[in-house]
Parts: C-alpha cells; structure tokens; sequence
C-alpha cells in the first residue's frame, strides 16, 4: 500500500469512527404519541436503543395508568375511602412530587383532579353556565390534602370514597426524562423523546447543530409560533 493509498484509507477510518446516524420512530403509548429521535453509530444500535426507550415508557405506564385496571395506581383509585395499598417506591416518589406542586402552587395543580365531573364542554355544546350548585359538586371529591402517604410502608390512601388520582400531567414528561437517562448511561449522546408536546432533548443533530424545537400557533395550527434551539433540556406544551 502506497503513503497515498495509506492516507486515505486513515481518513476513510476517520469518517466511519465518527459517522452518525438518526433514526426516528413513532408510536402510540400512555394514550397518546411519542416520537422518538435516537442518534447512535450505526442503524442497528439506533434501533435497538428505541426498542429500550419503548421498553421502559410501556413499564410506567403499566404503573402509573389510570386507564389500566391492573396498575398501581388503579388498585389506589379502586381503594378510595377503604384502604391503603402499597406501591413501589417509584409510584410513592411520583405521587409526593406531585403533592409538592400542588403545596406550591396552592391546589392549583392536583392530582387528585381525576375524580371531577367532566361539567364543561369545549366543543360548542354548551349553551349556559353551570350552576353554582354544578361546579360545587363537581370538585367535591377534589383535595389533594386527602391523599394520604406513609413513606414507611410506601403506601397510599385516598380517604374520599370516589376519589382518584392520574398522572395526565406528569407522567408522560417524567417517562421522558427516564428515558433520557437511560439513553445516556447507556452512551446515546443524543436524541429526543417527545410525548406530544412534553420532551426531553440532549446532544446535537448529526451535523453537530442544536435540535430545532418548533412551537406551534394555537391561532394558527399550520404555522410555527417559535423556534427553540436546544442541546439539553425539557420543553413542554399545553
């Protein structure tokens, strides 16, 4: 091999080492889309790894879905006014996290808003407001003060028969987020994983730029309001 065959074969090797590739899928979970971004060395990894992340968004939300009637927090729902039941300290973590905003916020956020009977319409249906009476009732089962935990035994009790907990609001950017850690211990240096608007984003593209995350006109669905440059962080949508 010739000093100039030798040079471009060195560079060649040089050019695969640091190749990149993206590789997207999307798919439907905790009700509602993910689209998951994963940058790797070769197609293969890229693959496998969005397998993971699908892997693990499908383990929370087994645990976590009020939708589920086999889910932890199902079985919470199901016990309402009768018993507390144990949960794994994951669930038990994620229910005290949301009670802290709730504390802050001043019951602005709870998550014990499940329980509340759906009273207003946003498709043009409603003709007059409720009563008085309507609204009162509707929240009566409302209160995150009655959500009951016992960081001992890692239980929760709920103690309104009727009341409910979801995680609507947290849970698909906290399953982001695991995801994204598990991604990096695992040495993907870059993706995105968004669940409809909540996201968590790390890396670069391949071309080493920042990920362009676009925000839609809600006045305007087919136009973007702004644009975001990120290398590492969260966005999300409401």
């Amino acid at each position: 091999m010739t000093i100039k065959h030798l040079f471009l074969f060195l560079i060649l090797c040089g050019f695969s080492s640091h190749s990149q590739v993206l590789r997207k899928r999307t798919t439907l979970l905790m009700g509602g889309r993910f689209d998951i971004t994963i940058v790797a060395q070769d197609s293969l990894s890229a693959e496998q790894n969005i397998d993971l992340v699908i892997a693990e968004i499908t383990r929370i939300e087994n645990l976590i879905s009020d939708w589920k009637p086999t889910s932890q927090v199902s079985e919470v729902n199901q016990n309402a006014g009768i018993r507390a039941v144990k949960v794994d300290r994951e669930v038990f973590e994620l229910t005290q996290r949301a009670i802290r905003f709730s504390e802050i916020t001043n019951g602005g956020f709870d998550i014990s808003f499940a329980a509340m009977d759906r009273i207003w319409k946003f498709d043009g249906s409603m003709t007059e407001m409720p009563s008085a009476e309507a609204i009162q009732k509707s929240v009566e089962k409302v209160g995150y003060k009655n959500i009951v935990l016992d960081s001992v035994d890692t239980t929760i009790f709920l103690k309104l028969k009727g009341m409910k907990i979801g995680f609507g609001a947290l849970g698909e950017g906290y399953a982001t987020n695991k995801c994204k850690e598990i991604m990096l211990a695992k040495g993907i240096q870059s993706g995105i994983i968004n669940a409809t608007g909540d996201m968590s984003v790390w890396g670069t593209q391949t071309n080493g730029k920042s990920w362009n995350i676009g925000i839609t006109n809600p006045f305007h669905p087919d136009s973007i309001l702004a644009t975001i440059p990120l290398k590492q962080g969260a966005v999300t949508t409401s």
